[in-house]
């Protein structure tokens, strides 16, 4: 039976196009996108299986049954429950709305003590003694037992005439409270007869289900809608992932391709704009000199050019001269070295007495 499974899992593999709609469809809570089942088709037959034996929240056939059931036994349970809550918090309406009005006829306020009596004693009991409802041991309050508490009990002819008119009483206190929760339900009917009233309290109840059905639903179809919606935003995440990323590759190809041409350009660009900075240097530099220089000083200044060129001329013939004498003096050797120092100083010594015969002279005379 399981390799029958599995090859019919396989068929519907390759014959169903809407499949991976299917397997999504029935595992809402799981978080597998289309393209998951895509690229792993062994998992997506592993889900086709699994889905003939599990329902959309993930539980198994017998399982699911285990659960109804209790769930049955549990709503038996509930309604046991609030019918006695529901028949004891009326019983304590009934004796709040006696101390609001104050006023009511003696019979009346008779079967009001009487039952009043009646639920604090039936309270004083159950809180003495729990074993009823709970495995607690009965707790010991001033010595007081149930059967003490018990003999607080009005008279068995009260409580039984309590017990006769209490359904009529009972019955009018809910009446009252359906016609209340009616006109707050639709508000608009009341100011309509007793009779109509009573007819559409009776398919008040039908109302509510349907009601309750509708907002159940709203719930399923709102969950649903989330769980699209936040596949729909996931897928639209995926691929707006994608699509930045081919972005990025794009631009940053045609960067690389293009960056070279903008080098290129920019620096043919800085070089024509460097030679324009440079032609206009020039420019400025000419205009300086025309406005500087007139063509007579420009006569003037030739011609002082060309005296110191000629004294240059003359001065390198001379130091080529005396570099000459120069090294024939400094062949003669370290005496003539000696002798060149004793001439100079000799000239020295002739020029300052020269100088002094001459101040002497100039002085006497």
């Amino acid at each position: 039976y399981r390799k029958m499974t599995e090859k019919t899992a396989v068929n519907m593999l390759g014959e169903s196009d809407s499949l991976h709609q299917q397997v999504l469809a029935s595992f809402p809570l799981c978080d597998v996108t289309e393209d998951d089942l895509t690229q792993n088709p062994q998992f997506c037959k592993l889900l086709v299986i699994l889905a003939k034996h599990m329902d959309r929240t993930g539980l198994t056939a017998s399982l699911k049954a285990e659960l109804e059931k209790a769930e049955q036994n549990l709503q038996s349970q509930r309604r046991q429950w609030l019918h006695t809550e529901v028949l004891h918090r009326s019983l304590q309406e009934m004796i709040q709305d006696r101390h609001v009005r104050k006023t009511e006829p003696p019979d009346q306020s008779m079967l009001h003590e009487t039952m009043e009596k009646c639920l604090l004693v039936a309270e004083c009991v159950r809180q003495l003694d729990p074993s009823d409802t709970t495995n607690q041991e009965p707790p010991f309050v001033l010595g007081l037992t149930p059967q003490n508490v018990k003999e607080l009990m009005p008279a068995d002819k009260d409580v039984q005439r309590m017990r006769q008119a209490l359904p009529k009483h009972l019955e009018k206190h809910l009446r009252e409270k359906c016609l209340t929760l009616l006109s707050y339900y639709q508000p608009e009917w009341e100011s309509e007869s007793e009779g109509l009233k009573t007819v559409k309290m009776s398919h008040l109840s039908g109302l509510l289900d349907k009601e309750k059905t509708r907002a159940e639903s709203l719930r399923g179809t709102c969950q649903e809608n989330r769980l699209l919606l936040q596949r729909q935003t996931q897928l639209y995440i995926s691929e707006l992932i994608k699509c930045i990323q081919l972005l990025q590759t794009l631009i940053l190809d045609h960067r690389l391709k293009i960056q070279t041409d903008l080098d290129g350009k920019k620096l043919d660009y800085l070089e024509g704009k460097c030679q324009l900075v440079l032609q206009k240097l020039k420019a400025e530099m000419v205009e300086v000199q025309l406005d500087t220089y007139t063509p007579d000083s420009i006569s003037a200044h030739r011609k002082i050019r060309e005296k110191l060129e000629s004294e240059l001329k003359a001065c390198r013939a001379d130091k080529q001269t005396a570099e000459l004498k120069l090294s024939s003096f400094e062949m003669l050797g370290e005496e003539f070295k000696a002798l060149a120092e004793e001439y100079c100083r000799l000239r020295s010594e002739i020029k300052t007495k020269n100088w002094a015969l001459k101040e002497f002279t100039h002085v006497k005379n």
